[in-house]
């Protein structure tokens, strides 16, 4: 089965940290692109990092950039998103997407996706 599935998620308190997985399952993720994405409580879904299929490209949202840093591991298919310094703002619940030979061009209005994942849960707060 082809499948997308996010890991790594929990409550942790305001300075602390996770680390996000982004599992595939029937393909090879070395193809791909990969965004991450969150949507809290009441809020639009937007795009928080992009890592271009090359990985040549990263690219993150202003108010991440410098805590959170996305990366490959091809021995286990997957694609993290290591957070640090979480603040209660980053409580959300944060999806990854994948599509292939994408560059992350415009990756912020990006919608549509070859695939998506269910998402994992990030609550911060003291």
């Amino acid at each position: 089965q082809v499948q997308l599935v996010e890991s790594g998620g929990g409550l942790v308190q305001p300075g602390g940290s996770l680390r996000l997985s982004c599992a595939a399952s029937g393909f090879t993720l070395a193809y791909y692109a990969i965004a991450w994405y969150r949507q809290a409580p009441g809020k639009d879904r937007e795009a928080i990092s992009c890592i271009s299929s090359s990985s040549e490209r990263v690219y993150y949202r202003d108010s991440v950039r410098g805590r959170f840093a996305i990366s490959r591991d091809h021995a286990k298919n997957t694609v993290d998103l290591q957070m640090n310094n979480l603040k209660p703002e980053d409580t959300a619940l944060y999806y990854c997407a994948a599509e292939q030979g994408y560059t992350c061009g415009g990756y912020v209005r990006k919608t549509a996706y070859d695939y998506w994942g269910q998402g994992t849960q990030v609550a911060v707060s003291s």
